[in-house]
């Protein structure tokens, strides 16, 4: 049973880090989805309270991330919260309408259109706001891999030991 424990949490993972790409995957949840399924499947005996306590900081910390990395890459470069909603919305619709490329074209696009149509600045400033959405998504990107590695390192350790 290890093994389909194992195994079950494996795909779990690397569907969370697919999410990381495409966001409307909700990585985190993927993450303690292979968690609680190897603890059915295997055991839960060796998550005690102190591993549930250090992922759900850890999880807390992921939404956070994700929240802030793009409100600061927008406001960096000078956006406004219309620049902030329209790359939202774009990162949303992105990768749908563009499948794979959509991912970095949409929030850019997004800021850069609200921007211009709610913000009233200027084409160059909009496309500044446009570049600090994708900063900050890309940003956004590499701290939530780096968390879940952490947090499955520590599901590791803590099943190991």
């Amino acid at each position: 049973m290890e093994i389909i424990g194992w195994i079950v949490a494996i795909v779990m993972f690397v569907v969370a880090f697919i999410g990381l790409i495409y966001p409307i995957i909700p990585s985190v949840f993927f993450i303690v989805g292979g968690f609680l399924l190897y603890g059915w499947i295997v055991s839960f005996e060796d998550m005690g309270w102190i591993f549930w306590i250090i992922q759900v900081l850890f999880v807390i910390l992921l939404f956070g991330a994700d929240t802030l990395a793009n409100v600061v890459g927008v406001k960096k470069f000078g956006g406004s919260k219309a620049g902030m909603w329209g790359s939202t919305i774009g990162l949303l619709i992105g990768p749908f309408i563009i499948p794979v490329a959509g991912i970095l074209i949409g929030p850019f696009l997004g800021a850069v259109i609200a921007e211009l149509l709610f913000s009233r600045t200027g084409l160059k400033q909009s496309l500044m706001t446009g570049v600090g959405s994708l900063v900050g998504f890309l940003t956004s990107i590499v701290t939530k891999g780096f968390v879940m590695l952490l947090m499955i390192g520590i599901f590791i350790i803590f099943i190991a030991i």
